[in-house]
């Protein structure tokens, strides 16, 4: 009994010192911090709020964009957060896109009342496919002669003038239009994205597009060229009918997973927002070779008459290499830098000319743009070409035929024949880089070579792997010869 009643004592007395001293050590704040003692203002002029502020976007990061445009089709539920939204598409069905003029109260009055021209592109989305897109093109004009990957359809569309389509330019639309008046464009993507991926085992896997519009205005010359708006969005197109299964088959997809993982998933649109982008760079390759499929006197791609083997075209036009010159304006070296894949700085170097660019040390470009960054650009600069893993050297065993029966027939000794070969650059060392190499030496598309082969001892025929070519010799020689294949109208290449 003698505890119970002491334990409560004991207890009040111990929470009665506890809030004397908390009492104390509050006694002195409201007299060492009164309201002269410090401000807001200088708290926000503490250093770590300075940095901070600093780290803010600029208010021109928000401003409105000038146009919007919409593609009335629905985005794929099965796409996560912080991913771009992708859209599926069916061949040849015809699919709105909206101009929006999104301009606030006096912003460019200078094109009030005057028509604006827009391009609409089918890009490739990876870089890979980019790199290859005019080889890409021509291969699939060759299999699908006189048919378009992007046209309009100008009955459908509302708003349209001057609609064009270039017959060299199969992926390419342009028309102008007046931002004041409503404004519908219906187009139609015939290629679907299958066309364009290596035949493996176990089906095929379809890369994606981009739909991409760039918008420019009148100059003082008349001409459309000078840029006000580009935007894009992420597509994939289906034979008819399955873009519909497709985008059933993600819902249900979607729909049996847990709550916890649809939260990681975007929902899916009805329609599709392009958001905006860089605009896309002028053609930078040369083309004077006839197109396959229109011209059947002169096609680039000839056919020996016995076994239907792809001649080997003489090399094409080199591209020009894209070095910045000293004598380019702000203007152009902001175009150079756009093609070159360094649009996040030309904000940066918004005032630089080509000379101010090329006085830039390595130092120099690595502050302002950071070390992956700035060593790229350093080495685009100046112009520094990568040196090859591996290099070959091919020749169509059907010329040196033809060169040796000439110099038979003229009597001339075999001693003095000699034979051109071309020169085969490797990168990657795999199977799939050569097949590519070589489709582009053929003129023709990487998907029509079936199989590569290596002749072996006794004339056997070895399927060419990554891990023969990572063993080939540097500068080994090669003959060519071509087959038709058996099962498709692919061919197969034997390296003698």
């Amino acid at each position: 009994m003698a505890w119970a009643l002491k334990l409560p004592l004991a207890d009040e007395v111990i929470e009665s010192g506890l809030v004397q001293d908390f009492d104390a050590s509050l006694s002195g704040i409201g007299q060492e911090l009164g309201a002269g003692a410090y401000s807001m203002s200088d708290v926000l002029a503490l250093p770590i709020f300075k940095q901070e502020e600093s780290n803010l976007p600029p208010e021109s990061d928000n401003k409105i964009l000038p146009f919007q445009y919409v593609l009335c089709a629905a985005t794929s539920p099965a796409v996560k957060l912080h991913d771009e939204t992708l859209t599926y598409l069916n061949q040849g069905q015809s699919y709105e896109i909206r101009m929006l003029d999104n301009r606030k109260m006096g912003e460019l009055p200078e094109i009030n009342g005057k028509m604006v021209k827009s391009i609409i592109r089918v890009v490739f989305h990876d870089r890979r496919l980019q790199y290859t897109e005019h080889q890409q093109l021509e291969g699939w004009r060759w299999n699908r002669p006189g048919d378009r990957i992007l046209d309009l359809d100008i009955p459908m569309s509302v708003g349209v003038v001057d609609p064009r389509a270039n017959p060299t330019q199969l992926n390419t639309v342009e028309f102008l239009w007046d931002p004041s008046t409503r404004t519908s464009v219906f187009i139609q993507v015939h290629c679907i994205s299958t066309e364009f991926t290596m035949r493996k085992h176990g089906g095929e896997k379809g890369v994606p597009f981009r739909i991409q519009i760039d918008t420019f205005k009148e100059n003082e010359a008349g001409e459309y060229t000078e840029h006000l708006h580009s935007a894009s969005c992420q597509v994939k197109v289906f034979k008819p009918k399955g873009a519909d299964r497709k985008q059933k088959t993600d819902r249900e997809k979607m729909e049996r997973r847990a709550p916890q993982e649809k939260e990681k998933y975007q929902p899916s649109y009805e329609t599709t927002i392009l958001t905006e982008c860089s605009p896309w760079p002028e053609i930078t390759y040369v083309n004077n070779s006839p197109s396959p499929g229109f011209n059947s006197s002169q096609n680039s791609f000839p056919v020996i008459e016995g076994n239907g083997s792809p001649t080997l075209q003489p090399e094409p036009v080199a591209q020009l290499a894209d070095n910045l010159l000293p004598t380019a304006t702000p203007q152009e070296a902001q175009q150079w830098l756009h093609r070159n894949r360094f649009s996040p700085f030309c904000r940066l170097f918004s005032n630089f000319s080509g000379a101010d660019l090329l006085k830039l040390t390595r130092e120099d470009v690595i502050q302002i743009c950071g070390p992956a960054d700035g060593i790229r650009l350093f080495n685009a600069l100046k112009g520094r070409v990568v040196r090859p893993r591996l290099t070959i050297y091919v020749c169509q065993e059907s010329q040196q035929t033809r060169e040796q029966h000439q110099k038979h027939e003229n009597g001339d000794g075999s001693s003095n024949t000699f034979f051109v070969y071309h020169a085969i650059y490797l990168e990657e060392l795999r199977a799939v880089e050569l097949t590519e190499k070589l489709a582009q030496l053929f003129s023709i598309s990487p998907s029509q070579i079936s199989q590569i082969f290596r002749q072996g001892p006794t004339g056997i025929h070895v399927l060419v792997s990554d891990e023969m070519i990572q063993n080939f010799q540097d500068e080994m020689c090669f003959v060519l010869d071509t087959m038709k294949a058996e099962t498709n109208d692919g061919y197969h290449i034997i390296l003698k």
